[in-house]
């Protein structure tokens, strides 16, 4: 039985080695240490008046949304990324010698923020090139929008594909997978258990992965409202409208999610869906674990208070307990 129209809904994020998940006022990420333990960060979403009421006005509220989930998420990367593979305790500043892994770091963040500040330029921007090399064999305003949308599917999904093919990223993709499986056993009220979240599907409706595509899909209907000629016209109106875009495809992405479980328009989901069995990978039962021990951990800091931080927890995994990081 899925929880209520009520009932909170979290969101979450695939870390190295670990899973975030966010509510209403509080994140946290769990990862697993080098020694096998469990280590835990915690981040207080900060609140504004002007920042609570730009999240009820629509359109707006989306890109509200994901500079707030950007900067949390660069956070809990952050951590995740300097704790994941030294054994506690032996924790040390950054240095020079870093490079290679703030490398790999990068690599991760572009995962989730692939639709933001240059990323998003040049993923709006370098498909309106290239179907404008097309211009003079097909001029037409129609298929100059659907060759760019083409050329914007290829890039997001070559880019996708390209990244899943290392090591690092495959790992980070089955965490992704079993934060969605987390999140689906919540709404299904089932017990958080290994077996019970292993059961559930790796893909969700309300993923940042549906949300890249929707952004390409929105665009493209948003494109026929604006001239393509002149070209130079065309890159403007582009760069205007990309938080257009993305308000928009935010809007979407919470209507697919609001329907998902009526039978003739839960498909409006489907192509994020299928984006996301690239972008989500079978976890292990080790990975559910971690992903479980950050879902309770959120759940008690919203119901006891952050004093549970520096406390035992009964909901986290007694063998995988360890130390937590502020």
């Amino acid at each position: 039985m899925e929880k209520n129209q009520q009932s909170p809904a979290y969101g979450g994020q695939a870390l190295i080695e670990g899973v975030m998940f966010g509510g209403k006022q509080h994140t946290v990420t769990a990862i697993r240490r080098k020694d096998g333990t469990i280590d835990y960060f915690h981040v207080l979403k900060e609140s504004s008046p002007i920042r609570q009421k730009l999240k009820k006005i629509p359109l707006v509220r989306g890109i509200v949304a994901l500079i707030e989930s950007a900067g949390l998420g660069s956070k809990h990367l952050t951590f995740a990324s300097d704790h994941y593979d030294v054994m506690p305790g032996e924790e040390v500043e950054k240095t020079d010698e870093d490079t290679s892994k703030l490398t790999m770091i990068l690599g991760v963040a572009a995962v989730g923020v692939l639709s933001f500040v240059f990323g998003k330029f040049v993923f709006t921007l370098f498909p309106v090139f290239l179907a404008g090399l097309f211009h003079p064999i097909f001029p037409g305003k129609t298929i100059q929008i659907l060759l760019e949308t083409f050329f914007k599917l290829t890039l997001l999904l070559s880019y996708v594909s390209l990244i899943s093919m290392t090591p690092l990223i495959k790992r980070v993709f089955k965490y992704h997978g079993a934060e969605h499986k987390v999140i689906n056993a919540y709404e299904n009220d089932l017990p958080m258990t290994v077996e019970n979240v292993q059961a559930q599907s790796r893909l969700h409706y309300r993923c940042g992965s549906s949300f890249l595509l929707f952004t390409v899909i929105v665009g493209m209907f948003i494109y026929f409202l604006v001239p393509t000629d002149p070209f130079w016209l065309r890159i403007v109106n582009r760069i205007l409208l990309i938080p257009v875009v993305l308000g928009v495809s935010f809007e979407v992405l919470q209507l697919t999610n609001a329907v998902r479980s009526v039978p003739v328009l839960r498909f409006l989901g489907y192509p994020g869906l299928w984006l996301q069995l690239l972008t989500t990978k079978e976890p292990d039962d080790d990975q559910v674990e971690v992903a479980i021990a950050s879902f309770n951990k959120l759940r008690e800091i919203e119901i006891h208070g952050e004093a549970v931080l520096t406390n035992p927890s009964p909901l986290s995994p007694e063998s995988e307990m360890s130390t937590v990081n502020l």
